[in-house]
Formats: C-alpha cells, structure tokens, sequence
C-alpha cells in the first residue's frame, strides 16, 4: 500500500471499538493475538488492533487457523499471514489442524477444534488475549439459533464481548461497515465460499431469515436482538451471582462425599433462583451440565415432594432424604474414581 489509507468513519468505529475493548483487560506489555481467516471481519480487525496496539503499548500478532476442509486452504492462510506481516503484526503463527466430526455436526466440530488451536497457540506464545471478529450481525444471527433450540434464556445470551482471554471487539460493529474498512485501507479481503453454502443453519439465516424480518419488520432487527442478547446476559448474570451466594448457605456434604442441599433453603428461593442453584451444584460439584428439564426435576424434589424416589441424571443421582436433597456421582460409588 502506497497511499496513506484514508480515516473513514467504518475505519475509526473499528479502531475505537478495538481500543474500548482492551481498555481494562489489557496492560501494558500484553501481547494480543488477532484470529485471523482473511475474511472482511478479522482483516479490518487485524488493521484496527495493529494500528491501536502500539498506541496502548501492547505487542500484537496473529494466529491463523488453516481448518484444511477445502481446496486451497493452504494458500489462503499464507495469504492471511502474509497480509498479517505487512499489517506489522508479530508474530505471524499459521496452525493448520484435521478436523474430526465428533458427532456434533461438521460446523460445530470445525469450531471446536478451531477454540482448540487458538487456545494452545495461545498458551504457546504466552499472549493474554486473543481477539475475534464476530460482529453485531453475527450476534444477531447467534440469538436467532438459540432461539430455534428453544434451550432457555442462557441460549439467547449471544457472545460476551469478554470471554476469559477471548475479546469480541466488533460486537457493535456491522458487517457490511467491515467490508468498508477494508475497501478504505486498500485490503483485499478473502470471501469465504462456506459462508454462501445454504446447507449450513447459519448461513440460512443469514441470506433467508434475516432479510424476510427486516422487510416484515422494518430495518433494525440485528441490532435489536443484539440488544436483547446484551440485556439477558447481564440479567442471567445478576441471577447467577446471586445463585452462588445463596447455595454457599444451604449447600454441605454428608458423611459419604455427597454434596447436599436444604430442602427449607430452597424452597424459599424463586424459580429462577432454584434452578440456577442446582445447575451450579451439578456443574461445580461434578462438571455436569443440567438442562432446564434437568434442573426442574430436581427442583420438584423440593417444591412438589411426594415420596419420589431419586432421580437419575447425565452422570448424577438426585435423591431426597431427611430435608435435604442429596447429589451425588450416577452408578456405583466407586465409579466416581
């Protein structure tokens, strides 16, 4: 690039979105990776944080993640890299990876093997944070899924800007002011072919869903469900703080290693309270993820007591004895070793 890129307002939204974003999380000397695929979103990213990083006196570099799912991937991510290094980014680290169908769909195991690399890459290089560029469109589309579960609430939450060392900087950022950017800046972005596949949910709602509620509904949807998705999130969190401070008074062991809970105790609590304090003893008591299902049958052990025998869960038993309700591993005692 021999001309200087011209500041335009997609340009500075997304260099102040990067520099809001690390404000508080990052100190100075931190070194911030970008995930970087050569798409218009992690591109303009990479441009924002290369351009902020120095200014808050952070090292900034780039992981690209190389999923080797179609032809020319290699080359792709070298292109990515190379556009990384004339950026100033460093390091460059380009990590290509197989990835497994683990039974959960190709796009759900494609991403998961993807966390997965970050996060090693990460530890590997020592860096504190690793920034993505999910925008306020794919925030929109994130809720509209969930939605489609039908799982509750916690589904609806979208993507936290800060998630332990990830950052999401272009949550409020739309895509089409990504494409801008780089069109500002002289970057030639890669248009991956995956995100017009049709076969995918996501891109579904994307090119189906999305335009339909913007015409029946008029203009604004994404940023209104990214707004509802803020607004849950921050409910569901108050909730489950005060889940937490509240279990830390009704919740003991037995002489036999189960977790117990006071039948009095939780009764007195809200629904929403009741579940909450159930799912975080499963979860931390035995790295059990309950369902809203889940949680409700062991909540009925308390509320709708009628001489129900115990209940059996992904990997626990739920059972209710002398006022309290007893957790404890599914099977045989010895199968929690």
């Amino acid at each position: 690039m021999t001309d200087r890129p011209r500041l335009t307002p997609p340009v500075a939204d997304i260099r102040r979105a990067v520099r809001n974003s690390l404000r508080g999380v990052a100190v100075e000397g931190d070194l911030v990776l970008v995930a970087l695929s050569g798409g218009p979103d992690s591109l303009s990213l990479a441009a924002g944080l290369a351009f902020e990083a120095p200014r808050a006196g952070l090292r900034a570099g780039a992981i690209i993640v190389d999923h080797q799912l179609q032809p020319g991937s290699a080359e792709q991510a070298d292109r990515a890299a190379e556009q990384a290094r004339e950026l100033g980014l460093d390091p460059v680290l380009v990590e290509r990876i197989d990835v497994v169908d683990d039974g959960a769909g190709p796009e759900a195991s494609a991403r998961a093997a993807r966390y997965g690399a970050i996060d090693r890459v990460r530890e590997e290089v020592g860096a504190s944070w690793v920034v993505l560029g999910h925008t306020l469109d794919d925030q929109a589309e994130t809720v509209l899924l969930g939605l489609a579960r039908g799982s509750g609430g916690k589904s609806l939450h979208g993507m936290a800007v800060v998630n332990g060392p990830l950052v999401r900087p272009l949550l409020g950022i739309h895509r089409e002011a990504t494409q801008q950017a780089c069109a500002d800046q002289g970057l030639e972005p890669w248009h991956d072919p995956m995100n017009d596949d049709e076969s995918y949910r996501r891109v579904r709602i994307r090119k189906n869903v999305m335009p339909v509620l913007e015409s029946e509904l008029g203009p604004g949807i994404a940023e209104a469900l990214a707004r509802t998705a803020t607004t849950l999130r921050e409910d569901s969190e108050t909730l489950d703080s005060l889940a937490l401070e509240w279990a830390r008074e009704i919740v003991d062991t037995d002489e036999d290693g189960r977790v117990t809970l006071d039948v009095g105790g939780l009764v007195t609590q809200p629904a929403a309270l009741r579940q909450r304090i159930c799912r975080a003893v499963a979860e931390q008591g035995f790295g059990v993820s309950l369902t809203r299902a889940h949680t409700m049958a062991v909540a009925a052990l308390a509320t709708e007591w009628r001489g129900q025998g115990p209940i059996d869960l992904p990997g626990i038993r739920v059972e209710r004895n002398a006022g309290r309700l007893l957790f404890g591993y599914a099977g045989h005692p010895d199968d929690e070793r």
